[in-house]
């Protein structure tokens, strides 16, 4: 639910009251009727607006009948300029209305909001949002301040409030909150799942339950309980969305435990053909420092010059490309959306860059919020009535553009964030190269022989009992994805 909303800049009318909704409706007031059954609540929504004659306390009662017609795009001028001229305390209504739209359309449409307007309500789900937008400009204390006692244990926000909670524990280095707070976001993740039907909300708490799963596993790594983290990473079913990225950390988790070989079978899984839209270039400084660490200095070096062969040249492009664009967020999301078409973004790093993001679960929800938003285009062009149809159409527009902007600015800063990690591992390919050289120096003036290389020996598998010896010859079998390990002899002294 990743940090990418404030790079977009706020309409000034959201900030001020929405003056495209305001203007068109004083040229409205003459009093239409309403002739498509079809769309009868949204014409009770028309009704109340041309009898307000554009005042905003009306505004709730105009939202609850376009929610009635599933227009939840269309109403998000209206809950947007209720919001920002509202004081106090909202009606236990309104805040059941924004709960609604916001699971619709999701989070980001309302982040974009200033904080000044988000302080102004106690709504458990503005508060939720507040929290998340003070989170990601690092200041946790107030994001907990925020969450702290305002959201009810039985509201449908508070699953997600939990697993930010713990996320913050986590960074301010208090594990047994966190583990805690994640314990309690996994019952309370379950038991709102037991609760909705909804397939689009389904796989949200699906997709919170499953991080706040390895969040329990993420802060015994960062309290050195290696072998407790070792088991919680087993708690995730492979058939999350989380479980690729996760297969990383339990590399390095091995690593710490300093069994390098199941570090190496860890990462050998990302080059099953089911995992080749997956980008992480530390993956290959991982399994570098690995072989360095096992004193197979000549499969460090090979892994390194490859490294640098792949990627030196394309990265290079991906920057440029990026300076080209800017934040043209429009290309951005017309770049993503080619992609899903089949067609080539360019270098074939480009396209492993999209193709990651395009399978991210905070993309995947962005883009499914903008095809409800889409669908909404022919129930208004359905309106009889032109003016209202004018107006409706208006607002729906002011969404839909936001929520592309909201796509374009994440796949945009994913690109980014991809670069930066490359840049890192770059440094630490060079290190590694380095420290290799050195290692291979010292070998030389020791006058030691290793002779020939028992590779492959299962005498050098760490292994239980209900795990089997197989000799890996590059097939992968999707049941067991994850949990090869490699049998090679450390060649240190």
């Amino acid at each position: 639910m990743n940090q990418k909303n404030r790079e977009i800049n706020i309409p000034s009318n959201w900030a001020k009251g929405s003056k495209v909704v305001k203007t068109i409706l004083l040229a409205a007031f003459v009093g239409f009727g309403f002739q498509n059954s079809s769309h009868a609540s949204a014409g009770k929504a028309w009704d109340v607006l041309v009898r307000s004659k554009g005042s905003v306390k009306y505004y709730p009662q105009v939202v609850n009948e376009l929610l009635k017609d599933e227009l939840y795009f269309t109403s998000i001028p209206y809950l947007k300029e209720y919001l920002s001229v509202h004081k106090g305390r909202l009606p236990k209504e309104v805040d059941s209305l924004v709960d609604r739209v916001v699971t619709k359309v999701g989070v980001r449409q309302f982040e974009v909001l200033p904080t000044s307007i988000l302080k102004r309500t106690s709504a458990p789900v503005i508060k939720y949002i507040l929290a998340k937008k003070q989170f990601r400009v690092g200041r946790y204390k107030k994001a907990l301040q925020t969450l702290n006692g305002t959201i009810p244990g039985n509201h449908p926000v508070k699953p997600f409030a939990l697993m930010l909670e713990g996320t913050i524990f986590s960074i301010e280095g208090d594990g047994k909150n966190a583990r805690a707070s994640f314990q309690n976001c996994i019952e309370t993740t379950k038991s709102e799942m037991n609760n909705t039907s909804d397939e689009n909300r389904l796989r949200q708490l699906a997709i919170n339950r499953d991080y706040c799963t390895v969040g329990v596993a993420r802060s015994e790594f960062e309290d050195k309980k290696f072998d407790d983290a070792s088991l919680s990473y087993l708690d995730l079913p492979k058939d999350s969305y989380v479980w690729p990225e996760i297969l990383f950390e339990e590399a390095w988790n091995s690593f710490y435990l300093r069994d390098y070989n199941r570090t190496l079978g860890k990462l050998v899984t990302y080059k099953a053909p089911i995992l080749n839209f997956v980008f992480n270039p530390e993956v290959d400084v991982l399994k570098a420092l690995t072989y360095m660490e096992l004193c197979l200095f000549d499969d460090a070096k090979k892994v390194v010059d490859d490294f640098y062969n792949e990627y030196q040249t394309d990265s290079l492009a991906v920057k440029k490309f990026l300076e080209k664009y800017g934040r043209n967020y429009k290309y951005f999301y017309l770049l993503a959306k080619s992609r899903t078409n089949g067609k080539s973004g360019g270098s074939r790093l480009l396209n492993k860059l999209i193709d990651t993001t395009l399978k991210d679960a905070a993309f995947i929800e962005l883009i499914d919020s903008f095809n409800i938003g889409r669908d909404e285009i022919e129930q208004v062009k359905g309106i009889s009535n032109s003016r209202m149809r004018k107006v409706f159409t208006t607002n729906l527009r002011e969404a839909l553009l936001l929520q592309r902007d909201l796509i374009g600015a994440y796949v945009r800063k994913n690109l980014h964030l991809y670069v930066s990690q490359l840049d890192k591992s770059f440094e630490g390919m060079t290190y590694i190269k380095l420290e290799v050289l050195g290692r291979k120096k010292q070998r030389v003036y020791s006058y030691n022989s290793f002779g020939k290389r028992n590779r492959g020996d299962i005498k050098y598998l760490q292994r239980n009992e209900k795990q089997y010896f197989w000799s890996f010859n590059g097939e992968f079998w999707a049941d067991e994805l994850g949990d090869y390990v490699f049998s090679l002899k450390s060649e240190c002294e």
